[in-house]
């Protein structure tokens, strides 16, 4: 059973890289993008398998704590 899973940033700041292909298989732990927050690279994980079938930024954009940058289906 699929569970849909919003991807949000932990922290504020720029999302600097995307890394996750749109529907590509993911692990638990896998890079899906990257944030920068003072000057620190902060990647953004899969929570689970699955894989992101959706950003809703693009890079270079900021975002506040708690946006939510990705869907996600957890498989």
């Amino acid at each position: 059973m699929s569970k849909e899973i919003e991807i949000r940033a932990e922290i504020a700041g720029a999302l600097v890289k995307i890394i996750a292909t749109l529907n590509a298989p993911l692990k638990a732990g896998d890079n899906i993008a990257v944030m920068e927050s003072m000057k620190m690279e902060i990647p953004i994980q899969a929570p689970s398998a699955g894989s992101v079938v959706e950003f809703l930024v693009e890079e270079g954009a900021m975002l506040d704590e708690d946006a939510i940058v990705a869907r996600f289906i957890a498989s």
